[in-house]
C-alpha cells in the first residue's frame, strides 16, 4: 500500500469514505487528508494497523468508483441468480404453474424485486454488512409440506385438444387456472406473514443477543461449516450434468482469483485533462464473473456447433444454452410487482406453525452468515445490537416478501458471502448497488430470463468453489480454540457429524415422524432436516454444559480478537445506523433498546 491524499465525500446512505485518485476524482478546494489509498493493494503493507487489511482490495466502508460498483454489483447479481431463481422453479409444480411460463416469469421478477428491496434495507439500517438478501431454502420444506395437503393438491390435468366450441370459454378457463395457483400462493403468503413476526420479536426484544452471550467458536464453527457442507448435493447435481464444464468453471475461477490475483492489468483513466495509465487488479475483482462468463461462452459455442447432445436423456444435454429459450420468449418486457398482486393473504394455524420452523432455521443460519461476512469484509465481529437489528430486519424483509407474494421469505445469501473472500471486495456500497440492480432488472422480465440460459454445470462449478469457501470460513473460527483438547475435538466432531447424519436420515425416511398432530410433525421434520440448526444446537449445548475453561473453549481469545479488531478497524462504528448517532446519544431512552448502538455502549462500555 502507499500513502496518498484522498478527499472525503458523502454518497447515498453511507458513512464517509475515500475516493481512489487512480480513477479520476473531481477537484476540491478542501484541505486533503492523509489516508491509506486502497487502490494499490499489491505493494508493501504500512504496518501493524493495516496489515490485516492488506489482502482486501476494498473493505467495508471503502467506496469503489460508481462504474466499478455497478460491475461488482452485477457480479453478485449473477452469483445470487441461481439460488434465487431456483425458488420459484422449485415451487412451480406444487403451485400448479409447471407449464405456465407467464406466471413463472412474474414470480421470478417479483422475487428479484423484493430481494433488492431487502438487500438495501439490510445493508443500510440492518446489520450493515455487505450481505445480500434472497430467497431462502429454509422456507421451501414447510412450503412443500403445506402444498402437499389434500386441499392444496393440483387438479388433474386434462390434456385434450380445444374444440371450437370451447374457444369462447377460454377466458373463463384461464381465469380458473389463475385462481388455482393464486389461492395456493395466498395461503403461503399468510403463513410467511404471520410466522415472520417471530423473527421480528426475536430481534427487537434482544432475545437473539441474550443467547449470543453463550455462543463461542465451537458453536459458530459447525454452523458456518455445515452451511457449505450441506449444499454438496445441490452442487453435485448441477455439476453432474457435465463434469467437464463444471471443472472448466472451477479452473477459470481459480485461475482468476488465485493464480492471476497479483497480476495488475494496465488501464487508462482521464484525469486533470490528460490520459493516465494505472495498474488495477482486474482479475481478482471479477474472478467469479469472468469464470462463469468464460464457461458460459464455451457452452454457447459448443451448443452452436452441436457438440452437446440434443436429447434430454443423454449425458451433457444440460450443458446446452438453448434449453430455456422459451422462457426468454414468453417473459414480458415490463412487469412491475406490487403488494397484494395475487390477492389478500389467507392465514391458517397449521401453515403458520409449520412455517415457524423455517423461520427459526433461517435465523440460526443468518447469525452464522453475519460472522462469516464480517471476517471476509474486513469488519470486526458484529456486536450484539447489530445482530439483533439484522435479525429483526430479516423478519421485516420476510413480511415484505409475503406482501408482494414471492412464495418465499428472504435470508442472507451464503454464496455471495463466499464471493467476498474470493474477490477480496467487502465494500458495503457494492452490495447496495446490487440491491438497486435487482430492483431495476426485476422490472425487466426479458433481462432476467436471459440468465435462465446459464447451463447447470456452470452454476455447479461455481457452487463447488463458493460452498467450499463457506465451509473453510467456518473451520477458520477454530483458530481461537485449543485443538489439543479432547473435549473440543469431541464437541466439534459430534456436532458436525450429527449435522450431516440426522438430516440425511430424516430425508431417507419420510413420514417416520407421526405424533398425530400434523403441525407438530412439520415442525420436527423441518428442524431436524436443517443441517445448520442441528450442528449449531449440538455445538451450543455441549460447549456450555461440558466443563472447560474460557481459554480452552476459545472464548478468551475470541473476545480479545473482537476488541483488537475493533481498534484496528473502526471500533465497531461501521455497525452504527447512519444519520442517527447524535439523536441516539442525546436521549437516554434509546439506551434501553437492544437493537441500537447506544444499548451496547451503556451495557458494556466503549472499547
Amino acid at each position: 500500500m502507499r500513502l496518498s491524499t484522498d478527499e472525503k465525500i458523502e454518497l447515498g446512505l453511507e458513512d464517509l469514505g475515500t475516493v481512489n485518485h487512480a480513477f479520476g476524482d473531481k477537484d476540491s478546494d478542501e484541505q486533503p487528508q492523509l489516508t491509506v489509498d486502497i487502490g494499490d493493494p499489491h505493494t508493501e503493507a504500512l504496518g501493524e494497523t493495516v496489515d490485516k487489511r492488506a489482502d482486501l482490495v476494498y473493505s467495508l466502508n471503502d467506496r469503489p468508483p460508481w462504474y466499478l460498483c455497478i460491475l461488482l454489483g452485477f457480479q453478485h447479481y449473477i452469483l445470487a441468480f441461481g439460488g434465487i431463481i431456483a425458488v420459484p422453479l422449485i415451487l412451480a409444480e406444487p403451485l400448479c404453474i409447471k407449464d405456465n411460463s407467464i406466471a413463472k416469469s412474474q414470480l421470478i421478477s417479483t422475487i428479484f424485486f423484493v430481494s433488492g428491496l431487502c438487500t438495501l434495507l439490510q445493508t443500510t439500517v440492518g446489520i450493515r454488512l455487505p450481505i445480500l438478501q434472497g430467497g431462502t431454502f429454509s422456507f421451501i420444506t414447510p412450503t412443500l409440506a403445506i402444498l402437499a395437503l389434500p386441499k392444496w393438491q393440483c387438479p388433474a390435468q386434462k390434456a385434450s385438444v380445444m374444440l371450437p366450441v370451447q374457444l369462447q370459454n377460454s377466458t373463463s378457463q384461464r381465469e380458473n387456472s389463475e385462481e388455482v395457483w393464486m389461492s395456493r400462493m395466498r395461503e403461503i403468503q399468510g403463513a410467511i406473514l404471520v410466522s415472520s413476526l417471530l423473527q421480528i420479536v426475536l430481534g427487537f426484544s434482544g432475545l437473539v443477543g441474550l443467547v449470543l452471550k453463550y455462543i463461542g467458536p465451537l458453536a459458530i464453527a459447525p454452523t458456518i461449516n455445515l452451511i457449505g457442507l450441506s449444499l454438496f448435493i445441490e452442487a453435485g447435481k448441477k455439476s453432474g450434468g457435465h463434469w467437464g464444464i463444471a471443472a472448466l468453471t472451477v479452473c477459470l475461477i481459480l485461475l482468476f482469483s488465485q493464480y492471476l490475483s497479483k497480476v495488475d492489468v494496465p488501464m487508462i483513466a482521464y484525469k486533470d485533462k490528460k490520459w493516465k495509465v494505472f495498474q488495477y487488479p482486474l482479475f481478482k475483482l471479477f474472478s467469479a464473473l469472468f469464470g462463469m462468463c468464460g464457461a458460459w461462452l464455451v457452452c454457447f459455442l459448443l451448443t452452436i456447433f452441436d457438440v452437446f447432445p440434443s436429447k434430454s436423456n443423454e449425458y451433457g444435454f444440460s450443458a446446452r444454452t438453448d434449453i430455456s429459450l422459451d422462457a426468454v420468449a414468453n417473459s414480458p418486457w415490463i412487469h412491475v410487482p406490487y403488494p397484494g398482486q395475487w390477492g389478500m393473504p389467507t392465514v391458517s394455524v397449521s401453515s403458520v406453525l409449520g412455517m415457524m420452523a423455517g423461520v427459526l432455521a433461517s435465523t440460526m443460519e443468518s447469525i452464522g452468515d453475519y460472522y462469516a461476512c464480517a471476517r471476509l469484509s474486513g469488519a470486526p465481529p458484529p456486536p450484539t445490537h447489530a445482530i439483533n437489528r439484522g435479525i429483526a430486519v430479516e423478519g421485516i424483509g420476510c413480511i415484505l416478501a409475503a406482501l408482494w407474494g414471492t412464495g418465499n421469505g428472504t435470508t442472507s445469501y451464503s454464496q455471495n458471502i463466499a464471493a467476498l473472500g474470493i474477490t477480496k471486495v467487502g465494500s458495503r456500497l457494492v452490495l447496495q448497488t446490487t440491491g438497486l440492480l435487482m430492483i431495476v432488472l426485476g422490472i425487466f422480465g426479458k433481462f432476467g430470463a436471459v440468465f435462465i440460459t446459464i447451463p447447470d454445470p456452470v452454476i455447479g462449478g461455481m457452487f463447488l468453489v463458493m460452498f467450499g469457501m463457506i465451509a473453510a470460513v467456518g473451520i477458520s473460527n477454530l483458530q481461537y480454540v485449543d485443538l489439543n483438547s479432547s473435549r473440543n475435538l469431541l464437541i466439534l466432531g459430534f456436532s458436525t457429524f450429527s449435522g450431516l447424519v440426522l438430516p440425511t436420515w430424516f430425508h431417507s425416511n419420510p413420514g417416520i415422524i407421526d405424533t398425530g398432530i400434523k403441525e407438530l410433525d412439520q415442525v420436527i421434520v423441518v428442524l431436524f432436516t436443517t443441517h445448520m440448526f442441528i450442528g449449531g444446537i449440538f455445538g451450543f449445548i455441549l460447549d456450555n454444559t461440558i466443563p472447560g475453561t474460557d481459554k480452552e473453549r476459545g472464548i478468551q481469545s475470541w473476545r480479545d480478537k473482537v476488541q483488537q479488531e475493533g481498534r484496528n478497524f473502526c471500533d465497531q462504528s461501521c455497525y452504527d445506523i447512519p444519520f442517527c448517532n447524535s439523536v441516539l446519544k442525546r436521549f437516554r431512552c434509546f439506551q434501553y433498546l437492544p437493537f441500537l448502538p447506544s444499548y451496547k455502549t451503556t451495557q458494556q462500555g466503549t472499547s
